[in-house]
């Protein structure tokens, strides 16, 4: 089960240790910002938010412009991060990552997730 899981952790995350959260000793299967997107879709998923997007179920242009600001302005921690790294050579903490991940995980499961 485990070879599984990092298997699969393995095919949508780069799964450095460094870059990575430990629990117990043992790393986890994907990095922590993956963490923060994974955690912030489970979020979002289990939340009235969702319902924010879900309201119109029209696809007009300008609801379809209005879902696409709204991933753009939530991958910006994301992309600032990662600027942030490629300039400087530092990595950010963790915790930052993490940070970062969460917006984005919460718009795209609100985006994805229909909340009833």
């Amino acid at each position: 089960m485990t070879i599984a899981i990092y298997g699969i952790g393995g095919i949508v995350c780069h799964q450095l240790p460094e870059r990575s959260f430990h629990l117990w000793a043992a790393q986890l299967p994907v990095c922590a910002r993956c963490t923060g997107i994974y955690a912030g879709a489970a979020v979002c998923a289990l939340a009235p938010v969702a319902r924010a997007f879900q309201a119109s179920e029209g696809r007009s242009a300008e609801s379809l412009a209005l879902r696409r600001a709204v991933l753009v302005a939530a991958a910006m921690p994301s992309l600032a991060t990662l600027i942030y790294e490629w300039t400087t050579g530092d990595v950010p903490s963790n915790w930052i990552r993490f940070a970062a991940g969460l917006p984005l995980g919460v718009v795209v499961s609100a985006l994805v997730v229909r909340v009833n």
